[in-house]
């Protein structure tokens, strides 16, 4: 499980990791603690990334470098170019339910 220091590190990589929606960050962590299942995870961090726009820059990044990360600690295949597809359809379809984003992911990983 990612804490809020981990995002904001993993952000850092791709701009200044400045929180902007810092009501969105904790809704985030709040929601990753209180949850077992790591799609579900994923999802909020998605959501909370993609459509809350936690950070001033680099939101889409960050976003598709955590969920690489979560692929790899869960020991999932992924095909990297339906990962994007998953951050694309998110973002154009203003996709904010946790579990439509949950199939989402679930639909490119094996």
């Amino acid at each position: 499980m990612l804490r809020e220091e981990d995002i904001v590190n993993i952000n850092k990589k791709f701009d200044k990791g400045r929180v902007v929606n810092k009501g969105s960050m904790n809704f985030v962590i709040s929601n990753i603690k209180d949850t077992k299942l790591w799609t579900t995870q994923l999802a909020y961090i998605l959501r909370g990334l993609l459509i809350d726009h936690i950070f001033e820059e680099g939101n889409k990044r960050t976003a598709l470098a955590i969920m690489l990360t979560y692929f790899e600690a869960n020991n999932k295949s992924y095909d990297i170019y339906k990962t994007e597809k998953v951050i694309t359809t998110i973002i154009l379809k203003n996709i904010d339910s946790i579990e439509k984003i949950r199939r989402l992911i679930k639909d490119v990983s094996w």
